[in-house]
């Protein structure tokens, strides 16, 4: 079958991949589109560390082919929507309701697939580059056949991320005031997480004055090139401000444009070995700076409600997916995100 491997120089289409089956508390996916995110490109370029042989890809979505034993949420024929987060469903973590914290979840990739009698790893518990993957059952999420898989496939990473710090970790409330700094797939989704919660002031910050458009149509009332010039529109600061990007300086940016009791969500991923400097009396006046791991998200809770409000009209997804690429076209569709031509690319199956 076909697929993306990294191994360790470059990212390639091959067609000779195999997966194993679904074995106890396992599910079989036809991939049908996996959404191309800056974390994929983040392996290629080292930001991430992984062992490889690698099949790529973390957002995704498609049809049970298949599943193991113990399985009864989803039968074959059903739609899913695959969340990256394989938690354990049995921990302490688990069982307060915070599976991002589940330690399981966090690292020990797995092998599921060959190449030439060779194992090659899992990216993210994940792997949707691929024309079929294996996941825990727990991470594929059933969703309504009437959902668009090419936009249901961003709903496990983007979505999850975005709106989810915004509901789960911000806990934005009506009337706040909000700065998201990068209006990439992440960013444009804590605009409209933002939108949804009913903040009043949502300031959108990206270099690209390209992205104004789309960045207010997923709910920004404002749209500025620059972070410097955020209290032109926000004097006193702002209650949230998200950074998306991953850059320190952007980190420190953030922090600095908080008003009193104000939170600072960090969602971009700077390098492993990244240091970010702030003033900790910047801190005093009850001011927070928040990590926040995949939105704080409970991917069976929240991927059905947001497919919910997708079909209410509240959530916008198609909207996030600016082009379709066959996986063939991998190259071309990192080409496009590099250069900022595109919201999200989606890849096909």
């Amino acid at each position: 079958m076909r697929g993306v491997l990294f191994d360790g120089g470059r990212a390639v289409v091959v067609d000779d991949l195999q997966v194993r089956g679904p074995g106890a508390g396992e599910v079989l996916v036809a991939v049908a589109a996996a959404g191309l995110c800056h974390s994929d490109l983040s392996v290629i370029d080292g930001t991430i560390p992984f062992p490889r042989p690698v099949v790529l890809g973390h957002e995704g979505a498609g049809v049970v082919e298949a599943v193991g034993e113990g399985v009864g949420h989803v039968v074959p024929g059903d739609h899913v929507a695959l969340s990256t987060l394989a938690n354990c469903g049995t921990c302490a973590e688990c069982d307060r309701g915070r599976p991002t914290m589940c330690r399981s979840a966090i690292g020990r990739p797995r092998r599921p697939f060959s190449r030439n009698g060779e194992p090659v790893y899992q990216f993210a518990s994940n792997s949707a580059f691929a024309e079929r993957t294996v996941v825990k059952a727990v991470q594929a999420v059933k969703i309504p056949a009437t959902l668009p898989l090419t936009s249901a496939a961003l709903i496990g990473c983007a979505v999850l991320t975005g709106v989810g710090a915004v509901l789960n970790r911000a806990r934005v409330d009506r009337g706040e005031s909000v700065v998201v700094i990068g209006a990439g797939g992440v960013g444009l989704n804590v605009l409209q997480g933002a939108r949804i919660a009913g903040a009043s002031t949502v300031v959108a910050v990206d270099a690209n004055p390209g992205k104004e458009e789309i960045a207010r149509q997923f709910g920004a009332t404002e749209f500025l090139t620059d972070v410097g010039a955020v209290r032109g529109v926000l004097p006193d600061g702002a209650d949230h401000v998200f950074e998306c990007v991953g850059r320190v300086e952007l980190v420190r940016a953030a922090i600095d444009l908080l008003d009193r009791h104000g939170q600072a969500v960090l969602l971009g991923m700077p390098a492993a070995d990244a240091e970010a400097s702030f003033v900790p009396a910047a801190l005093f006046l009850d001011k927070s700076v928040l990590g926040c791991r995949y939105g704080s998200s409970r991917p069976q809770r929240d991927i059905r409600l947001y497919a919910e409000l997708y079909g209410a009209g509240r959530l916008l997804l198609d909207e996030l997916v600016t082009r379709t690429y066959g996986v063939e076209e991998f190259g071309q569709a990192v080409a496009d995100a590099e250069a900022g031509r595109i919201a999200r690319g989606v890849l096909t199956f």
